[in-house]
């Protein structure tokens, strides 16, 4: 059985000014949005709103600065699992959604079957996690963790261009 396509909402040069805007700071007013893509504000606000019905505004959050806050080691970490059904694969993604350390998950072709963004404290909290989530699981073949030096680029912004 196959999966019914996706359909796309339609977006217009409007929708793309403000989800730009929005991706840039969401903390705007509606007012402010408003002037900055040159709309009406009850148009800027139907337009918002019809964008976060639609799912494509899926959440607007603050992005905090880990080193601020003593969370200074980042771990990209490659998971190889040793039976790759997709139930199993399900089950440990499933797995990962309580980890509050795991920032990001990725189902990944080839090579490891995931690979896991973390941000913990320091390398004791990285043993705990990778014991817990990781090798502690029967499943787990292979981790492979790297831990980031320098962060170079850090962007959350989709490009909207067409």
């Amino acid at each position: 059985m196959q999966n019914p396509p996706i359909t796309l909402p339609e977006l217009d040069d409007l929708d793309r000014r403000i989800l730009e805007q929005l991706q840039e700071d969401c903390s705007l007013t509606n007012q402010d949005l408003a002037l900055r893509v040159h709309a009406s504000p009850p148009t800027c606000l139907r337009r918002v709103r019809r964008l976060v019905d639609e799912g494509v505004i899926d959440r607007q959050v603050a992005i905090l600065a880990p080193e601020k806050l003593g969370s200074t080691l980042t771990a990209i970490v490659e998971i190889t699992l040793d039976v790759q059904a997709a139930e199993r694969l399900d089950e440990f993604e499933q797995s990962l959604q309580a980890e509050r350390a795991v920032l990001q998950c990725y189902r990944v072709s080839p090579g490891p079957d995931f690979v896991v963004i973390a941000q913990v404290r320091d390398m004791p909290a990285y043993h705990a996690l990778a014991h817990r989530a990781f090798t502690a699981q029967a499943n787990v073949r292979n981790v492979r963790t790297f831990f980031s030096v320098h962060r170079a680029k850090f962007e959350t912004r989709i490009d909207l261009r067409a």
